[in-house]
């Protein structure tokens, strides 16, 4: 049943790239099936299958990286569709229950090697300080709980021609929109949520011209906020700030209240503690009003994107593939593969039950990795 699964890949290679090397593209699964029996690597795979590891590189550098981005967003776009079209076509309440919404987030690889592109200084969530690696920017569908990646763009190091992280979002929504129109999906619908790292309200409405009504960012502590003609920052609001007791919709104290911001204008504040020490708030940047427990509702599949970033680094050891100059994209693609892949993987029922490790650790305990690929690829990545 798995093996099906395996070749949804090839039936959309077929249909979008028919003209590219099938060689190089073989290569490209060989890899990405080959993380779900624990080779991480090229040099991993070469060294188990006792095969020069030349072979693998030579090939993998058949691709531009061109096409390689737009392999990469072309496969992404299409599993996104799939799950999609069903939720799109029913009501706006039907979608909400669903939990369908863009997540936009940032994580840092950290990475020290010389040769390898866009690595420079990042601030690091995990560390809490800056380090030196490669900066991912993602934007992720969650859907039913599930994380499907929809754009992922390594951010360019500064230097003489800056690009700020805000335009490079624009750009990969651009790009997203115009995709999935393709598909006949109108992704503007679906709310988006991101935190504040580079929000502004140039970005706001640069969002709202691209067609998005819903935007729910996470505040920081040091904006100021004008509230009942008392201007302070919000992280002194936090402290003063009495919360209602959890109620319909909202499973957390809360407090909804309209504030001013200097940058932002009048806009509405959703605060909130999810622990007993702990207090957060919202922004909303969307074109309407919005209750609290839409704002709440939104924002609670933010967390997806999170474990995302934690399953590409933690189970796909993303930091795993060092391939130089563009061929970071190459590394990225292998890994966006193998995660989709266990993704279809666990829709089915015999694994359905079962996380995305258990499944990994299942098939290799019942599968033989030289058979499978003996079977299903060409002579020259032949192990028989």
């Amino acid at each position: 049943m798995w093996q099906q699964e395996f070749l949804w890949f090839f039936t959309i290679f077929h249909h979008e790239f028919r003209k590219n090397n099938p060689i190089a593209f073989e290569v490209l699964m060989v890899l990405a099936v080959a993380h779900v029996f624990g080779f991480y690597n090229p040099k991993q795979l070469a060294d188990f299958l006792e095969v020069p590891h030349q072979q693998f590189y030579t090939a993998l550098k058949d691709w531009s990286v061109y096409h390689v981005k737009k392999m990469l967003l072309r496969f992404m776009v299409k599993q996104a569709a799939e799950k999609l079209k069903p939720v799109m076509s029913k009501s706006a309440a039907t979608r909400s229950r669903a939990g369908t919404t863009l997540s936009i987030d940032n994580s840092v690889m950290d990475r020290f090697g010389k040769l390898l592109r866009c690595t420079w200084s990042w601030y690091s969530g995990r560390y809490h300080k800056v380090i030196r690696g490669q900066d991912l920017l993602g934007v992720v569908l969650t859907i039913h709980h599930i994380a499907l990646p929809l754009h992922l763009l390594f951010c360019p190091k500064q230097g003489r021609y800056h690009t700020t992280k805000a335009d490079l979002l624009i750009f990969m929504l651009t790009q997203l929109k115009t995709a999935f129109l393709c598909e006949g999906i109108d992704i503007t619908q679906l709310p988006l949520t991101m935190d504040s790292a580079y929000v502004s309200q140039e970005l706001r409405e640069r969002l709202h011209q691209l067609g998005f009504r819903q935007i729910i960012i996470a505040g920081k502590g040091n904006y100021v906020f004008t509230i009942d003609d008392k201007k302070q920052d919000a992280l002194t609001w936090k402290k003063e700030l009495t919360l209602a007791s959890p109620k319909w919709g909202i499973n957390v104290p809360s407090c909804r209240l309209w504030g001013s911001s200097p940058t932002f204008g009048l806009l509405l504040l959703f605060f909130f503690r999810k622990s007993t020490t702990r207090s957060y708030y919202l922004m909303n940047f969307s074109q309407d009003s919005l209750r609290g427990a839409e704002i709440w509702h939104i924002w609670k599949q933010h967390h997806v994107v999170e474990c995302f970033w934690k399953i590409m680094k933690s189970i796909f050891q993303i930091r795993s593939m060092h391939l130089q100059g563009d061929g970071l994209y190459t590394a990225l693609l292998i890994k966006v593969f193998a995660y989709l892949l266990a993704l279809r993987l666990q829709a089915q029922g015999v694994f359905s039950k079962l996380t995305l490790t258990e499944i990994m650790r299942k098939l290799r305990r019942e599968e033989d990795l030289r058979d499978f690929l003996a079977t299903h690829f060409h002579a020259p990545f032949s192990i028989a």
